[in-house]
């Protein structure tokens, strides 16, 4: 690496980064989860046990009723797995908020969450969705034997509920992500070419495909490292700097709640234990809307993934 982001930043805006107009929480209600896929950058799997209390769950429903926040964003591992999901939801709705799940689709066919499509769609919920690639071969090679299978079939169970028929009621967004270490493709022209494939071959309709980029984090740093490619790759993610993609970033638009209510700049901070800086409330108990919109984002070299090219935002 030639240049630390930080000092590419401090080039480019003269100065620090610092966060604007606070629109969202993103809260990461647990690790678990019914997959283990090979790009997570949380490292999700059935086997993890770190798991967002009820506690803490009201903690940041009093938040999103205190402040003017009006997007909740929940994720995980697979959230819907957390025994507070519907829970959290239900009350968060009365909050006036609205929600984006994002969902791996196939918990939907794991024995007592059957619900959940209609749940969905009974609360309006926006599903934000992943599915690397429009081809089956390419798709479980990353996540597992099956699994494109399971998502087509979710899919076009949503959309008989409604979802994707770009009403802006129950909107549905597909998120691709590259099967390699290389860099995303245009999303207007990928995006054109889901709709194209998804449509003509099982008659499946989205609102919204987004693009991001692997995250040099978590299980797809380790298999950079296991095939000696890190270096090659974190090169790749620098000389792709875009300037342009600095306004955009979610960090500077987002807080993320981990698991136990600690606060983060993003979830890729949160994964590598990053912590705001000392200086900024450390825990949800301590949320200051004012203080946090005003930070000084803490930002590292895994940065560059999220200003590479067009950027994931």
């Amino acid at each position: 690496m030639q240049k630390k982001f930080e000092e590419r930043i401090k080039e480019t805006l003269g100065g620090a980064l610092i966060a604007g107009d606070l629109q969202s929480l993103q809260v990461n209600v647990g690790y678990r989860c019914n997959m283990a896929c090979r790009h997570c950058h949380v490292v999700a799997g059935p086997d993890r046990s770190e798991i967002m209390s009820k506690d803490t769950v009201d903690q940041v429903l009093t938040v999103l009723k205190k402040y003017d926040i009006r997007m909740l964003d929940i994720t995980g591992g697979a959230p819907e797995l957390n025994p507070n999901f519907t829970y959290f939801i239900t009350e968060a709705k009365k909050a006036g908020c609205h929600i984006v799940a994002r969902s791996n689709l196939t918990v939907f066919f794991e024995k007592g969450y059957e619900y959940l499509p209609e749940f969905y769609s009974e609360h309006n919920i926006e599903i934000t969705a992943s599915l690397p690639y429009y081809l089956d071969s390419s798709v479980d090679r990353v996540r597992g034997v099956g699994t494109f299978g399971k998502s087509i079939k979710a899919l076009q169970l949503l959309n008989a509920l409604g979802y994707g028929s770009g009403s802006g009621i129950r909107r549905l967004n597909l998120v691709y992500n590259p099967s390699g270490t290389f860099l995303a493709p245009s999303q207007k022209c990928l995006e054109e070419e889901y709709r194209r494939q998804l449509g003509m071959h099982y008659n499946i309709l989205f609102d919204r495909l987004f693009v991001f980029s692997n995250m040099p984090v978590g299980r797809f740093k380790d298999h950079l490292k296991k095939t000696g490619s890190l270096e090659k790759y974190l090169e790749t993610l620098e000389d792709s700097f875009n300037p342009s993609t600095l306004d955009s970033l979610m960090c500077r638009h987002l807080i993320s709640v981990g698991w136990d209510g600690a606060l983060y700049d993003c979830d890729f901070n949160q994964v590598l234990s990053l912590h705001m800086h000392d200086c900024y409330p450390q825990q949800i108990r301590d949320f200051d809307i004012k203080r946090l919109s005003e930070r000084q984002i803490r930002a590292g070299d895994h940065c560059y993934g999220c200003t590479a090219g067009q950027g994931s935002t």
